[in-house]
């Protein structure tokens, strides 16, 4: 994966948004690690619309080389080893981008992809994939349920933070968030507010592990500039715990997904997808739970949720833009370009998106690509569909 680069204060990104970054590969701590076998769940559901017109049905946003020359599935999956295997990933996917998923990874045993025959929402697929490990290995399993659109720069830290974080999720039986400094008001990401150190002598920018006062999920930016006052953390989409953890707290705070549960455990997966309504585990679950503990990560982590996310999880150039393909800047800054065709010459022009695909040219400002949803409900659904009129 390249390594994602920051702007620095005062050069010709200064005052752009930028990731979190530890200033070099962090040093290890002494702090004990699980020996537990750890599995994971990834969700990969959706086409991420967020990325047109790169992402369609066809072309869903899992399945994008958004930052490494691999697909965002890929990464996840190679991420997570060898600390998880391929044998022990689950991955929650949607019933029409299922065969994509499969197609690049192959070494995911296929009974471990786990079709939605519609969107369910991730706190019922935290449910079935939870229910599915303690099927398999038990209600003591340790599992780390993550997003699959994540970006981290130390996959080795990476890796060395969920081994530990599951262990203290094991030894107090709770749920653990991995959380990372907050780099600027977003909206769009969840908020976990750290309580009391469970060691006074370990607290958590020295690796250790605390109680929460509270979550809040895609807050209003005078809630989030509140909330990163009063010592906040950024929810990293990484939540660790054991499956019979996840199975209880749901049952004890999602009411919609609560009364499918019982279906789930009987192996009527009909009857559970028909009960279920959709929600996210964040809102669903971390917003309403008092076992949640949180653990700060430093490994390079960011969230690759929209196109200005690529200037934080690409190579950038001296004038912070970030660009895929065949691509010329002259006197320009913080632009994002993907060149899927031809060449792209930018001139005299900051803050920009350009994409540039076989049949169609998508030009807007990285402000208004933040949110795609007023241009995609004014198109005609064969553009959201396939933009191009070409085959998919």
């Amino acid at each position: 994966m390249s390594k994602p680069v920051g702007f620095t204060p005062g050069g010709p990104a200064s005052g752009a948004a930028v990731g979190t970054l530890p200033a070099e590969q962090p040093v290890a701590t002494g702090e004990p690690e699980t020996e537990v076998a750890l599995w994971a769940i990834i969700f990969a559901g959706g086409i991420g619309s967020r990325f047109w017109p790169l992402s369609t049905p066809a072309r869903p946003k899992p399945l994008l080389k958004l930052v490494s020359e691999q697909t965002l599935i890929e990464d996840a999956v190679g991420r997570l080893q060898p600390t998880v295997p391929p044998e022990r990933v689950l991955i929650l996917t949607s019933r029409d981008i299922a065969p994509a998923i499969r197609s690049v990874t192959r070494d995911v045993p296929e009974e471990n992809v786990l079709v939605e025959p519609h969107p369910l929402g991730t706190a019922a697929a935290l449910a079935w994939g939870a229910q599915e490990l303690a099927r398999r290995a038990g209600p003591s399993a340790l599992c780390c349920a993550i997003h699959a659109d994540i970006a981290a720069d130390f996959p080795e830290e990476f890796r060395r933070t969920i081994r530990r974080g599951a262990a203290f999720a094991a030894r107090e039986k709770a749920l653990l968030s991995i959380g990372v400094r907050p780099s600027r008001p977003e909206t769009g990401f969840g908020y976990v507010m750290p309580g009391l150190p469970l060691d006074a002598d370990l607290p958590l920018q020295r690796g250790g592990v605390a109680t929460t006062r509270g979550f809040m999920e895609k807050p209003s930016e005078v809630q989030a500039e509140s909330r990163i006052e009063d010592g906040a953390l950024w929810h990293a989409g990484i939540l660790l715990g054991a499956a019979g953890t996840f199975l209880e707290e749901i049952a004890l705070h999602t009411a919609e997904v609560r009364d499918g549960l019982e279906a789930l455990r009987s192996g009527n997966l009909p009857m559970f997808v028909g009960m279920a309504r959709s929600t996210s585990l964040e809102r669903g679950l971390l917003e309403r739970t008092e076992r949640l503990l949180v653990m700060q990560g430093d490994f390079g982590w960011d969230d690759v949720g929209t196109w200005a996310s690529l200037r934080r999880a690409r190579d950038l150039d001296d004038d912070g833009n970030g660009a895929f393909g065949d691509v010329q800047f002259v006197d320009a800054e913080c632009n994002v370009v993907h060149a899927g065709r031809g060449t792209v010459v930018l001139y005299g022009v900051d803050k920009m998106l350009v994409v540039t695909l076989d049949g169609m040219t998508f030009v807007t400002s990285l402000e208004r690509a933040s949110d795609l949803k007023p241009l995609l409900d004014a198109l005609p659904g064969s553009m959201r569909i396939n933009p191009t009129g070409l085959p998919g």
